[in-house]
């Protein structure tokens, strides 16, 4: 797919508003009354269950996505913002119940969405260059585009693992099936 039309700076801000907003009701949606089986299923080591997904975004709203917007404002290139631990979740959500982590993702993005609109309503230039520890330079257009994409890479990630607890039940229609891998 290519990118036909370039768009402004605030319609790419307004949409990534838009997404990032609706993603804590959209996982409320996919994860409440789910079955234990299915909300802790996942598929092999060191992947995550519908259930880690959700502490695995509240951890990105603590430690980041705005701070490393803000990082980006005030460090530039001079320094790299501190590397991401994708799995401290683990931890941290051990113990909690689904209610109350949703309730907290739900708290928290509003926060973080409060604090990107003082960012982007603000005269901000998103090609402030920032540094990444591992992928080098990036922009912080390029963050926070990335923050509504890993949204949405994660509720297809949920629905996927849930696709697939019933992938030898669904017989021969699995050919016609791409969320369990194949072309249909």
């Amino acid at each position: 797919m290519t990118k036909d039309v370039l768009v402004s700076d605030e319609q790419l801000a307004e949409e990534i508003l838009t997404l990032l907003s609706r993603t804590p009701g959209t996982v409320r949606v996919l994860l409440e009354d789910l079955p234990a089986g299915l909300l802790h299923a996942d598929e092999g080591e060191g992947t995550f269950s519908p259930f880690s997904v959700l502490g695995h975004l509240i951890q990105g709203e603590i430690d980041d996505w705005i701070p490393r917007a803000r990082w980006i404002l005030e460090h530039g290139r001079e320094r790299a913002f501190p590397p991401f631990d994708r799995f401290a979740h683990v931890e941290r959500t051990r113990g909690r119940s689904l209610d109350e982590l949703l309730t907290e993702f739900e708290t928290l993005r509003q926060t973080g969405l409060a604090a990107l609109r003082e960012v982007v309503e603000g005269d901000v230039d998103l090609d402030a260059d920032g540094l990444h520890p591992e992928l080098g330079e990036v922009t912080l257009r390029q963050l926070l585009t990335t923050w509504a994409v890993h949204d949405l890479n994660h509720i297809a990630q949920i629905v996927r693992v849930v696709a697939h607890r019933f992938e030898d039940e669904v017989g021969p229609w699995k050919a016609y099936l791409p969320i369990l891998g194949h072309d249909g």
